[in-house]
């Protein structure tokens, strides 16, 4: 399992975050409230946190090229859906027996 996340620093975390996750429920079996989501892609996951300021993101995948795709992803729609703002989303590995939904 490769495994990394993200925390992009914003003040309308929460927002986003339904925001994602509405849109990718169009298409893809997706579990959310106001502060957690989960986004499950053919390829792998994708888990989200919105805490005081700041999104945490977290996909996981099989492989390289998979991981790839949904931070490709996640990283368009959420850009997209920020337009107003210069988000920076980095992402960083994890090691794949770090615990927890979210980064």
């Amino acid at each position: 399992m490769m495994i990394q996340q993200a925390q992009v620093s914003t003040a309308s975390a929460g927002r986003y975050l339904v925001q994602l996750c509405k849109h990718f429920a169009h298409k893809i079996p997706v579990d959310y409230d106001a502060s957690r989501g989960r986004a499950d892609f053919a390829w792998g996951t994708c888990h989200m946190e919105a805490g005081d300021g700041v999104l945490s993101l977290r996909c996981e995948a099989n492989d390289g090229e998979a991981l790839e795709r949904i931070k490709f992803v996640v990283n368009d729609h959420l850009t997209r859906f920020a337009w107003r703002e210069s988000l920076t989303i980095r992402w960083e590995p994890v090691s794949p027996d770090a615990s927890g939904d979210a980064a």
